[in-house]
């Protein structure tokens, strides 16, 4: 992956996942460390909002529809209240305008438990809002996990079929993209 190839191979998500991980092993330690001083009922509201705000209301819609098809609005919710940046901010504020206290850790329980545990990130609004693989998606990491022999030998291939999707209006290989992604360009 690079600044120009913007998606994962199953090994480079794990590694990603494994970092996450780590992040997130660290706040659960810090909060294992500080359970007496934590104040629950703020831990519990800022670990529950996240979800009550950002997941369900999409989960639902998405589980009402025949078609899976949601409006965006719940893609961007998901994103804003998955967001380290929101995560950063809400954590900041409240220490500033609260009290930096101990109960603040979980937001990234949540968010890196998230990420390193289920491996979600931000979601893109072409992709599914509950998991599905996309099917251009499959056809990549198949592609990738081929030995380079087979890679280079059937490369060919792929780039005939390209043009008989684009021609049939199907988007082309190049916009593959992977839940790892979604998390570094949201909405793409």
């Amino acid at each position: 992956m690079d600044a120009l190839n913007h998606f994962e191979t199953r090994n480079t998500f794990l590694l990603s996942r494994l970092e996450w991980l780590a992040g997130f092993a660290v706040a659960v330690t810090l909060t294992v460390m500080h359970w007496g001083e934590i104040r629950w009922p703020v831990f519990i509201g800022l670990f529950v909002v996240i979800d009550a705000v950002g997941y369900i209301p999409g989960a639902v819609a998405f589980r009402r529809s025949r078609t899976g098809d949601i409006s965006r609005n719940y893609y961007i919710a998901y994103n804003v209240m998955h967001s380290l940046l929101t995560g950063g901010a809400v954590v900041g504020l409240w220490a500033w305008l609260v009290r930096p206290e101990w109960a603040l850790l979980a937001v990234p329980v949540h968010l890196l438990g998230d990420r390193g545990i289920f491996g979600n990130s931000l979601k893109p609004f072409r992709i599914s809002f509950e998991p599905k693989k996309d099917r251009l998606f499959e056809e990549f990491e198949t592609a990738c996990s081929l030995p380079a022999s087979h890679a280079a030998a059937s490369a060919t291939a792929p780039a005939d079929s390209r043009v008989t999707s684009r021609a049939a209006g199907a988007p082309d290989a190049s916009t593959v993209r992977s839940s790892a992604d979604a998390a570094r360009h949201p909405g793409a």
